[in-house]
C-alpha cells in the first residue's frame, strides 16, 4: 500500500493532478467486498487509504472511451442482467422462453452499461499503470512484499 501510494503521488505530480489533502483516519473510505474481489485486497486497500491513488484512478477512468458497439454487444451477451422484475418473479431466463417484454429495453440500461464499462476500463488502465510502475521498484532486503512470488521466500511474514 505504501509503495502504491508513493507511485501514485509521483504519477499525479507528473500528470499535474492535484491530490486532495491527506485523509484523516475518520475519513478513510470503506471498501465494498465486491471491490475487494474485483480489485484485489492490496489495490482496494491502497485506494481506500490513498487520495493520490484515487485521483490517478479517476484520471485514468476519465481518459477511457467505450464505443457504442461495445455497449450494445455487452447488452446482447448479458440479457440475464436486464430481465424485468416481473420476469424474475415468474422465473424467466433469457435462455428459456424470455420474450422481448421480459428484458429491459437497451435505451433504458445503456447509460448504466456505459458507466460499468468505463469503470472496468479505468481499472484495467490503473492495473497496467501499477504493474509497469512497480516493475522498477526494488525493496530493501527483508521488506519484500510477503506474497511476492519473485522473492525466494514469498511465504514469509512481517
Amino acid at each position: 500500500m505504501i509503495v502504491t501510494d508513493e507511485l501514485a503521488r509521483r504519477a499525479c505530480a507528473d500528470r499535474g493532478l492535484k491530490v486532495p489533502e491527506e485523509a484523516s483516519p475518520a475519513s478513510i473510505l470503506a471498501v465494498a467486498e465486491t471491490d475487494v474481489a474485483d480489485l484485489g485486497s492490496i489495490v482496494a486497500a491502497a485506494l481506500a487509504h490513498s487520495p493520490a491513488a484515487r485521483t490517478l484512478l479517476a484520471a485514468l477512468e476519465a481518459e477511457q472511451t467505450v464505443p457504442e458497439t461495445a455497449v450494445r454487444d455487452y447488452y446482447d451477451r448479458n440479457q440475464d442482467r436486464y430481465l424485468t422484475p416481473d420476469a424474475l418473479r415468474r422465473g424467466v431466463t433469457p435462455f428459456d422462453g424470455a420474450t422481448p417484454q421480459d428484458i429491459r429495453p437497451y435505451d433504458e440500461v445503456r447509460d448504466h452499461i456505459t458507466r460499468e464499462l468505463l469503470t472496468a476500463a479505468g481499472r484495467h488502465a490503473f492495473f497496467g499503470w501499477l504493474d509497469q510502475s512497480r516493475a522498477g521498484v526494488t525493496y530493501s532486503h527483508g521488506h519484500e512484499h510477503p506474497g511476492d512470488p519473485s522473492h525466494p521466500d514469498h511465504e514469509h511474514r512481517h
